[in-house]
């Protein structure tokens, strides 16, 4: 069975990525049995429709369009976050969203939804791009999780609470279309996870907004207060939450699931990869690919052009 991790972010940690992926492909002997890099999910500066992680900058589009052209000549799918809950329905003609669909429309590529709206306009626009739905929809309801299994979604990444709940996973249909978030940094059962997500499409709709006045003095985002966020992999472990690699490979997989999604969009590359060497590298091998991959990106030796 192919054991597909999903990876973040095809912008804040592109080199990283990219890296990563020839380095999988140089040493193979190195990962554990079966991994594969699903996908890399993400968003490019100041989309409006972008959810779940605040983002802003500015990127050159001819820059964008390599991004992309960078992951998929490797066959990998670059999945847009695009899981504001804010979205209105005058947004839904924002043309840097628009344009960035369209240069990503080629089969391959795919997005996560929160908003029925936005799905609805997706889906009558760009049919032929797969959807996932958002963990950010917080399903916690077994029956309503079924329903939205039988959904026309390529994946449905599962409410993080679920994640240690074996009399619902065992039961779960269609485990191959599930997607767990394993390394989750928010506490169990968070009161104020949705309020966060609501704070988040604030700002990055105000942000867009901000931006299209070209005052040329930065946006400061509305502030919430999340001790969470920047916690280190190690901080997670205890969690009653998180997947360890050896529950993913002896439980996990043998139970049918296929889809690991780890978690990191806003925290530094060194983070991110210590994620990567946990979950994907054979343990005899840990300290050897970190330090080669550390050197690799410190040295920008030339895995892509």
């Amino acid at each position: 069975m192919d054991i597909k991790f999903h990876l973040p972010d095809f912008y804040r940690h592109f080199r990283l990525n990219l890296t990563l992926a020839e380095y999988m492909k140089r040493n193979p002997q190195k990962f554990r049995e079966g991994v594969k890099i699903g996908s890399v999910y993400g968003a490019f500066p100041n989309m409006t429709w972008n959810g779940g992680r605040y983002l802003q900058g500015n990127a050159d589009p001819r820059i964008l369009r390599e991004i992309l052209n960078q992951f998929n000549q490797r066959g990998i799918p670059c999945r847009f976050t695009f899981t504001n809950p804010l979205i209105t329905i005058e947004q839904l003609s924002d043309p840097f969203c628009n344009a960035i669909l369209k240069a990503a429309d080629n089969g391959l590529n795919e997005v996560i939804v929160f908003s029925p709206m936005l799905e609805d306009y997706i889906r009558e626009h760009f049919p032929d791009i797969p959807i996932t739905s958002s963990t950010c929809k917080q399903i916690e309801n077994y029956d309503e999780l079924c329903a939205e299994m039988d959904k026309d979604y390529s994946l449905v990444v599962l409410d993080y609470n679920f994640n240690n709940d074996f009399d619902v996973l065992e039961k779960l249909p269609r485990k191959e279309k599930a997607e767990l978030l394993i390394n989750p940094c928010c506490d169990p059962a968070c009161k104020r996870r949705g309020e966060h997500y609501r704070s988040i499409g604030r700002s990055q709709i105000a942000l867009t907004e901000h931006m299209k006045k070209r005052t040329g003095t930065p946006y400061a985002p509305e502030p919430f207060e999340c001790r969470c966020m920047q916690k280190n992999l190690y901080q997670t472990i205890d969690s009653p939450l998180h997947i360890s690699p050896d529950a993913i490979y002896g439980k996990y997989a043998p139970m049918g699931f296929e889809n690991f999604k780890i978690e990191g969009r806003s925290v530094p590359d060194v983070n991110v990869l210590e994620n990567y060497i946990y979950y994907m590298v054979k343990p005899e091998f840990k300290d050897e690919v970190r330090l080669e991959m550390i050197l690799s990106l410190t040295n920008k030796i030339k895995y892509f052009g």
